[in-house]
């Protein structure tokens, strides 16, 4: 009897874990720079991803600033020579505030980090401790939420400055964003190198630009879609 009363018990706890999982939104965080800020979800980001998952379990937050460093993000930041900014985080703060503004109640399924940055760090020379900047902000995320699964998506840097004439970093950031996406199994990263040619929102004729043109910035956010819903679907199945 106490073993039928055991199993019943573990059979409608599970249950009900279950229940909590399907019942589960997913969360969507967008951030970065320039090319962030200039990519409206509303095109192409979340239809896909509501698409996906539908609209009542998607939540999408972002935050987003042209010109800004890794370091307004990842709080610990520090140059090759061991010296902190004055301004740490507060873009990382500003994120999270999103966040804590929602229901408390909800419970998240999924959480997923869509990144769109790097052209500061390349200009200031900074390419040397990017990747670990990424490893460093990864973890302030899995502390913050308190849980290991958080999908990373980086859209790497376009062939804008591919000889490294304006931009001293800009190849060097380039490989340390897919080099993180190789070091954590639930990162992945998407090209953006034939987004930056066009007509941009200005009505301006760019080609190999530092930002995206008008169809660049909803293919951008097509492919992030595509990348979240795929990472999404193969580590929960």
């Amino acid at each position: 009897m106490h073993r039928l009363i055991t199993a019943v018990l573990v059979i409608f706890s599970t249950a009900l874990s279950s229940i909590a999982q399907s019942n589960g939104k997913h969360l969507f965080m967008l951030s970065g720079q320039s090319n962030m800020a200039g990519l409206d979800p509303e095109i192409s980001f979340i239809p896909a991803v509501e698409s996906a998952f539908g609209k009542e379990n998607v939540i999408i937050v972002k935050e987003a600033r042209g010109g800004q460093p890794i370091s307004r993000w990842y709080k610990k930041w520090k140059s090759p020579q061991g010296e902190a900014p004055k301004i740490v985080g507060d873009m990382y703060d500003r994120l999270l505030a999103k966040v804590k503004e929602l229901d408390q109640t909800l419970q998240f399924k999924t959480i997923t980090f869509v990144w769109m940055q790097g052209e500061r760090d390349a200009r200031e020379q900074y390419g040397d401790i990017y990747a670990a900047s990424l490893q460093g902000l990864l973890a302030q995320l899995q502390s913050d939420f308190k849980r290991d699964d958080i999908n990373f998506i980086i859209g790497r840097i376009s062939d804008f400055d591919m000889q490294n004439k304006r931009y001293p970093h800009w190849t060097k950031i380039r490989e340390a964003q897919v080099a993180f996406t190789k070091s954590y199994a639930l990162a992945a990263w998407i090209n953006t190198d034939d987004l930056n040619d066009g007509t941009n929102n200005k009505g301006a004729q760019i080609k190999d630009d530092l930002h995206l043109s008008v169809d660049g910035y909803r293919t951008l956010g097509q492919r992030f879609a595509e990348q979240a819903v795929k990472l999404i679907r193969i580590n929960r199945n």
